[in-house]
């Protein structure tokens, strides 16, 4: 596992930056479907339940890291490292994992959107 240092650096979380654009973006299609109330609302249906969907995977995700954490407690100890769950390492790879299944989702809908809007 390569070590992170610094502010930038790749951090899952630095992708959610683009999530007010990504609103922007939608609105278009958004303020289409309120328009037509009897249309079938395809754009929030999506949104939503890519949001439901990324919060799951974030949620398993987190949860996953911070028992490898727990699972490696003694293994660490023994070799006369601090733990990582001593130390913070653990939460800071607990919450890298959780964010990166939202910031995929982020910046592919960023993408996505950008493109149909330059098209």
């Amino acid at each position: 596992m390569q070590k992170r240092t610094g502010f930038g650096t790749g951090l899952a979380g630095g992708d959610l930056l683009l999530a007010p654009m990504v609103v922007w973006l939608r609105l278009p299609a958004l303020m289409g479907e309120a328009r037509h109330p009897d249309h079938w609302p395809r754009e929030s249906f999506r949104a939503v339940a890519e949001k439901a969907a990324a919060a799951t995977e974030g949620l398993v995700a987190a949860q996953i890291s911070m028992a490898v954490s727990a699972a490696s407690f003694w293994p660490e100890l023994l070799s006369g490292q601090v733990p990582s769950i001593w130390n913070g390492v653990a939460l800071q790879r607990s919450l890298d994992a959780a964010l990166r299944p939202a910031s995929r989702r982020v910046r592919a809908n960023y993408r996505r959107l950008s493109a149909k809007a330059s098209g």
